[in-house]
């Protein structure tokens, strides 16, 4: 087994946190040999790290750093410590993830690095019992905030000009608020409607339109764990047009499609192009219209643990499906003078079919 290394921050890098399972700020030293794991930390966590850290051994940064500095070589940096702890493991070739410093890899002199073609962790992608655990309580913190969003507004006034007396900013606060108040962060949380819907990553801003299609699409991050969950619901407070009812049917349409289509060993790209299909023979076509992306122009899903969007895809890419792999089922229709609809729900891959982990109901009009 080839040796591996990282060098990051837990908080901010979901692969030293999958390797870890230790919240650190600042950046350390993971690595792997023969076999063994070892985390080297500084003073202020290493003794936390001893209690906490799956790792097989925790290594104490200033024991490197010491022996340099008696050995004559002032103010150790960390390229040094991590030359010394390398050389010491006999190891002349290790493999970093596609994210590793390079300007410490420079530094690295004598040491072959190669990064890998796939993911890092590629055993990531198919989730534990603990790890579905984990997933399942971070889709309820999102579910948390949808319901929050549909209560304002479900509540709220449709004023004389066509707009409510709610803005998509209020909104958006009273969902990251309850998610805080249960543990979680949910960061650019979007509340979208009218035009500004048809931009799937707009978060939207200003008051909301009555009788027009709004997006609530919510993605907390559980920072008891560190895994997120996602789901977004689209809803018009008033009465939808038909054009609204029938593409909201035909998106929910493509979202049942392709729950029936998944199961281990399916294509994740053969899932998304029935979806395609499907919608391509309701009418609905994809392509530049007035200038603008219009129809179904992202993918049908995406993985989600650690990251918000990791493997395994169900878009344009070739990925075949694996038990226990956890994805989104998200398709979308997006066209100026009717709106933006997305429905989206988590399921867990199994042999014969797929679970959904999502509990959150639909509903067109509120």
């Amino acid at each position: 087994m080839k040796a591996r290394l990282m060098v990051a921050s837990s908080e901010h890098d979901a692969n030293m946190l999958y390797a870890t399972g230790l919240f650190v700020p600042d950046p350390f030293i993971w690595f792997e040999v023969r076999g063994r794991t070892y985390a080297v930390l500084s003073d202020l966590e290493v003794d936390r790290a001893r209690r906490q850290a799956h790792v097989d051994h925790v290594l104490a940064y200033r024991s490197f750093s010491d022996r340099l500095s008696r050995h004559g070589v002032k103010q150790p940096k960390l390229s040094d410590v991590l030359r010394l702890i390398l050389q010491e493991y006999r190891v002349r070739s290790v493999l970093v993830p596609r994210n590793f410093p390079f300007g410490l890899a420079r530094q690295l002199c004598g040491v072959r690095l190669t990064a890998p073609v796939g993911e890092f962790f590629p055993e990531r992608a198919v989730k534990s019992a603990a790890e579905l655990r984990k997933i399942r309580a971070a889709l309820r913190l999102a579910e948390q905030g949808v319901k929050v969003a549909l209560e304002l507004i479900r509540s709220s006034r449709i004023r004389r000009d066509g707009f409510l007396n709610l803005t998509s900013e209020a909104v958006r606060g009273a969902i990251n608020q309850r998610i805080a108040a249960l543990g979680g962060v949910a960061a650019h949380t979007i509340v979208a409607g009218g035009h500004q819907a048809c931009d799937p990553h707009e978060t939207g801003h200003g008051p909301l339109r009555a009788h027009w299609p709004i997006i609530i699409d919510v993605f907390p991050r559980d920072m008891a764990t560190g895994y997120f969950g996602d789901i977004t619901r689209t809803v018009v407070r008033g009465r939808a047009s038909e054009a609204v009812r029938k593409m909201y049917a035909t998106v929910w349409e493509g979202q049942r499609l392709a729950f029936a289509r998944l199961r281990a060993g399916v294509n994740g790209r053969a899932v998304h192009e029935a979806v395609v299909e499907l919608f391509e023979k309701r009418g609905y076509k994809t392509g530049l219209q007035g200038g603008r992306m219009q129809g179904f122009f992202h993918g049908t899903g995406h993985g989600v643990g650690l990251d918000i969007h990791e493997a395994p895809s169900l878009g344009r890419v070739s990925c075949k499906l694996q038990a226990g792999h956890v994805v989104t089922v998200e398709p979308g229709l997006y066209y100026r003078g009717i709106g933006g609809l997305r429905l989206e729900d988590v399921v867990q891959i199994q042999s014969r079919g797929a679970q959904k982990l999502t509990t959150l109901p639909k509903q067109l009009e509120i």
